[in-house]
Parts: C-alpha cells; sequence; structure tokens
C-alpha cells in the first residue's frame, strides 16, 4: 500500500507539467523532510550517481550521431536501401525500414530516426501510391529501433542504474532489434501484397547497379560496424567506442562527404550538450528519489512481496511488463528506467533474472511507449513532419505495436535471442 501511495502521488505530480527531473526532485526532497525531518547528504547522493566515467558515453554518443545527421547521409542510405529492395512486394517500406534500422545503429535516438527518415520517406512512399496512414505508421514503427539497436541511450543509462555491462547490453540487443526489422519487413510485403498490390515493382537492380549503391553508402555503413565491432571483439569499451565513433563520424562528415562544416559540428556540439544536460539533470533527480526509496526500504518490501505472492520469473516479468508498458502511455522513457529499475532490482536478484535479459525486454517496452497514444513520441514526431490527422497516425501505428509485443513475447520465452551474442564477447 505505501509503495503504490509513493507512486500515485509522483505520478500526479509529473501530470501537472512540472519538469520530470524537478518533479523527481522535489518529490524526493519533500519525502525526505517528512519522513526524516533533514534533507540529509542529498547533495553527496546527487555526486555519486552523476560521478561515474560510464556516463561519458552518452555526450559521446549524442554527438556521434548529430555529427552523422548534419553530414546527410539518409538520402544515401535510403536510395542504397532501395536500389536493392525495389523488385519486392513493398519494396519501398522495406527499404524505409532497412534505412530505419541502419540510421538507429548511428543515431542511437527513436525520435530522431522517425524524424530523418521520415522526411524522406513518407512523401515517396505516398507518391508511390501507399496509403498514406500506412506510411506514417511504417515510419513511426521503424523509428523505435532508436533505442534498440545500439548504440542507445535508454541502455546506457539502465546499465549504469544497475552495474550490468553497456557493452553487454548493446550486444544484446543487436538479434532482437533484427529480429524486429524482419517482422516489421514480413509485414511490409504482406499488407502490400493484399491491400496495395496497385503499386509498381520495378525491375531488379542490376549487379553494377547495386555495387554502385552500396559504395555509396560504405561510410554509413562502416560506422556502426567500427563501433559495435570494436566492442564486441573487446577492443573498446562502451566509452571509448563512443570516442572513436565520434571522431571517425567527424572525419566521414567533414573529409569523406564534405557536408559538415566547423559551424555544423559546433552545432552538433551545443545539441549533444543539450540532450546530455536534459539526461543528466533527469538521473539527478532520479537519485534523490532512489535514495528516499533506499531509506523507506522500499525495495526490501518489493523483494518480500514477491516472495510472498510466489509468482515465479514468467509472473514477474509479466506483471512488470504490463505495468511499464501502461506507464509508457503516460511517462518519458528515461523516467520509467530511472523510477522503476532501482526498486525491482532487489527483486529481479531474489528471482536470478539475468539484468541483460531484462535490460532487453525493457527496452523493446520502450519501443511501444514511443508509438502508443497519448504521449507517444514517434507519433507527435509524424505528426510534426506530415501535419497528418493524429487518429490516422495512430491507426497506422496499431498494427506494429502487436507485433512489437509478440517480439517481446518471443525474447521472454527464449532468452538466448538476446543473451547468446553477449555470451560471445571476448572481454
Amino acid at each position: 500500500m505505501t509503495i503504490a501511495l509513493l507512486f500515485a502521488g509522483l505520478l500526479l505530480l509529473l501530470f501537472t507539467g512540472l519538469p520530470i527531473f524537478a518533479g523527481l526532485a522535489l518529490y524526493g526532497g519533500a519525502l525526505l523532510l517528512i519522513t526524516q525531518g533533514e534533507l540529509g547528504s542529498v547533495t553527496e547522493v546527487i555526486y555519486g550517481e552523476m560521478n561515474r566515467y560510464l556516463l561519458v558515453a552518452i555526450p559521446l554518443f549524442a554527438f556521434m550521431a548529430q555529427v552523422m545527421i548534419r553530414g546527410r547521409i539518409v538520402d544515401d542510405l535510403y536510395d542504397t536501401a532501395y536500389t536493392l529492395t525495389r523488385h519486392l512486394p513493398g519494396g519501398l517500406g522495406i527499404a524505409t525500414i532497412l534505412a530505419c534500422t541502419i540510421f538507429a545503429a548511428i543515431s542511437g535516438s527513436s525520435v530522431a530516426t522517425a524524424l530523418t527518415i521520415g522526411a524522406v520517406a513518407i512523401p515517396q512512399m505516398i507518391k508511390f501510391g501507399y496509403e498514406p496512414r500506412a506510411a506514417y505508421g511504417l515510419v513511426a514503427a521503424g523509428g523505435t529501433l532508436g533505442i534498440l539497436i545500439p548504440p542507445s541511450g535508454p541502455m546506457v543509462l539502465y546499465g549504469v542504474t544497475t552495474d550490468t555491462s553497456i557493452g553487454g547490453l548493446f550486444m544484446a540487443g543487436i538479434l532482437p532489434g533484427l529480429l524486429m526489422a524482419g517482422v516489421f519487413v514480413a509485414w511490409s510485403m504482406t499488407a502490400t501484397a493484399i491491400a496495395h498490390r496497385h503499386i509498381p515493382r520495378e525491375p531488379r537492380a542490376t549487379l553494377r547497379e547495386a555495387a554502385l549503391a552500396i559504395r555509396k553508402s560504405v561510410w554509413a555503413f562502416s560506422l556502426p560496424v567500427f563501433v559495435l565491432g570494436g566492442m564486441y571483439a573487446g577492443v573498446f569499451t562502451a566509452t571509448e567506442a563512443a570516442a572513436a565513433g565520434a571522431l571517425l563520424a567527424l572525419f566521414v562528415g567533414m573529409v569523406i562527404y564534405r557536408t559538415v562544416s566547423l559551424r555544423a559540428m559546433w552545432e552538433a556540439s551545443i545539441d549533444a550538450c543539450r540532450v546530455s544536460a536534459m539526461l543528466f539533470m533527469i538521473l539527478a533527480g532520479a537519485s534523490v528519489f532512489g535514495h528516499v526509496l533506499t531509506k523507506l526500504r522500499i525495495p526490501q518490501q518489493v523483494v518480500q512481496s514477491v516472495i510472498a505472492a510466489d509468482i515465479g520469473v514468467t509472473g514477474f516479468l509479466i506483471v512488470m511488463m504490463a505495468l511499464i508498458f501502461v506507464l509508457g502511455m503516460f511517462l518519458e522513457s528515461i523516467s520509467i528506467i530511472l523510477i522503476t529499475t532501482p526498486v525491482i532490482l532487489p527483486a529481479m536478484t531474489h528471482l536470478g533474472i539475468n539484468p541483460i535479459w531484462y535490460g532487453v525486454l525493457l527496452v523493446i517496452n520502450l519501443e511501444l511507449a514511443q508509438i502508443t497514444p497519448p504521449v507517444g513520441m514517434n507519433l507527435f514526431t509524424i505528426k510534426a513532419i506530415t501535419r497528418a490527422p493524429m487518429g490516422a497516425i495512430v491507426r497506422g501505428a496499431a498494427p506494429y505495436v502487436l507485433l512489437m509485443l509478440a517480439v517481446m513475447g518471443m525474447v521472454m520465452i527464449w532468452p538466448q535471442i538476446a543473451l547468446w551474442l553477449p555470451g560471445t564477447m571476448r572481454n
């Protein structure tokens, strides 16, 4: 009962429109004053949470993404994907998903993926005869891959919160991300064959056309291979991989493409700082709230409740995924990670749940939050691009909610989908 009242009070405060970082910090501070009579060492708690080497990866990955976005590589990516898939039913939709998949491995952001790919893909799909809502839904769902396929900001924060290997989390997201992209491709081909038979299919690309298209995008492909391959082989830690990726992004943008000027680099730095500062402020507020929960022994109460209920690993995961799905309709992804994870971590440890496995399930659920109303950020991103009615966008995204739930169920039933690749990593 105490736990429910605590979280109900926090949700009510956040629904007032108060910034999330302020709500977490003020609510945590008020609870400390009420229960302890003093704020204690709150500044030390915040400093201890922020003084982590792993957090350096966040601004570096953000800077890498901003540089590549300003390098205008999206057109080349999209053209390459379409050249290779244009002979297939739903070739344009498949190209959109493939472009989202590759760009997700560069940007690490769902909103950035939906915004950047959507600006190119949606007008093309409508021009070729796709129903507008089908185009909206495809890009909104494809954009969600941005936080599952590494690098991923939410995975970094989850790894820091749970003291879990970020490199392991990144590797764990690859196969589920590719599986989800494959499910989206299969749906696009099936839907096109049934509902969009009138859409023309172009001839298969010749070997020369395919080679030229791949050559044009080889540097875009090289960045995720370089970053993830370095971590997989044990050459880089996650933070070192972020620094190396940022340097390679600068080289590609300024030397190869020559589309990133010194001014653009400065703007990329400012945007990366802005994104990172927002995340760090939320993390600071969450550290205060987490400190209160520890003082009130809330995590221990959760463990005792799990033991008393005797629901087992599967029951615990189903309950948590249902709770996070509901929270995702109203709260931002980072907040969900920082509010829920410290509370349930002891219960996960008691049940023997692999934190990497749970992290992947959590991120898939957070992807769902991007396309479920009323606060699905990718839905608002598509609306900003197209100015389409929100109802049409939501209807277009609805089938992908079911597809993503199916993928989450598969990863829950077969944990090795997430755990096999990290298990083969070199330390």
